[in-house]
């Protein structure tokens, strides 16, 4: 598999890109004829979506003969970069992150929703387990035993000292210019949490990660803005701090509910149907689940692998799930591929 680009997108770069990418072809190895020789797919800053494009183009290259490659960026550009055209694949949509924008593209017709990659995920504040629960084997007392909800957090800021601000508790927030950072600033304002805690904003998902570490390794107190399926959310003991359950008008007006239900989805520009019909058609049963997600992360965690590494080893061990996808003949040469 090529090495993938990380670029920030610029109009100079999808200009380039779009103009390889969109070039018309004779055809691929097995003489069909296609209009697009180059796939791009969306990079948005997170490791499940990396191992999912790996997975996909991985099957596309050796698969189908297509080149693939990615772009990558925050969601908002991204995903700007799908309904322009720049990028002609979405492997992992957090919809309802972006339902006015990606409802927008969806009814313009400018993007379509081609398959749910997965459906049974989480997303919100969680705390380790120990805060609340302690742990006996590492001898660590419970840091806030009452502590179950969201707004439960201001009565505890001495727990999640800010290490810059000490006379306050700190939020991580997810990282600024993803979407969700918007959505924990909105909780953050309606639960009144500014009186006795600073909403953080980390400059990146490792950011948060080292963070929680951190203090999970020390024992210490820690909030933050995280999602499932993640290889922390499996390797760590984490709570997802309660709220009430979702309800559209309470979660428009003010945020103080439960994350909305949010189908991950694969999503494809309007052109690509047409440009690689094939393409889609297996990209339109791409489907996992939160738990294959994290068998995949895992690996990488475990093995300090990266996410090319991790789809090799995911499509070795899911060799039942992946084939699935593709026709017999497309099987055999991506098998032959790993």
């Amino acid at each position: 598999m090529k090495k993938k680009i990380g670029i920030c997108i610029t109009a100079f770069v999808l200009v380039l890109l779009a103009a390889c990418g969109n070039s018309n072809s004779d055809g691929n190895d097995d003489g069909k004829s296609k209009e697009i020789d180059k796939i791009i797919f969306a990079d948005a800053g997170w490791d499940s979506i990396r191992v999912h494009n790996s997975i996909a183009q991985f099957i596309l290259e050796n698969g189908y003969g297509y080149d693939t490659d990615v772009i990558a960026g925050s969601t908002a550009t991204t995903f700007e970069g799908l309904r322009k055209g720049d990028i002609n694949a979405y492997i992992e949509v957090w919809t309802d992150n972006i339902k006015e924008v990606y409802e927008e593209a969806i009814d313009s017709g400018d993007v379509e929703k081609v398959a749910v990659n997965f459906n049974d995920n989480d997303q919100g504040l969680y705390v380790p387990a120990y805060v609340i629960e302690g742990d006996e084997k590492r001898g660590i007392d419970p840091l806030a035993p009452d502590l179950k909800t969201v707004e439960d957090l201001k009565k505890y800021p001495d727990v999640f000292k800010d290490p810059e601000d000490p006379k306050k508790g700190r939020v991580i927030n997810a990282p600024s210019g993803w979407e969700v950072e918007k959505v924990i600033t909105d909780k953050f304002d309606t639960y009144g949490l500014e009186e006795t805690f600073n909403n953080f904003l980390p400059g990146s998902d490792a950011a948060i990660v080292a963070s929680l570490v951190d203090a999970y390794n020390k024992g210490q107190g820690w909030v933050g803005y995280y999602w499932s399926p993640t290889a922390i959310t499996a390797k760590y003991d984490l709570i997802l701090l309660e709220e009430d359950p979702y309800d559209e008008e309470q979660w428009n007006e003010d945020r103080s509910t439960e994350f909305p239900p949010n189908d991950v989805v694969v999503a494809v520009h309007k052109d690509l149907r047409d440009q690689a019909p094939d393409a889609v058609e297996f990209l339109s049963k791409y489907e996992t689940s939160s738990e294959l997600t994290e068998a995949a992360l895992n690996y990488m965690e475990e093995n300090e692998a990266d996410n090319d590494e991790a789809a090799i080893w995911w499509m070795n061990e899911y060799e039942d799930i992946w084939t699935e996808w593709v026709d017999d003949e497309v099987a055999e040469k991506v098998k032959e591929a790993l």
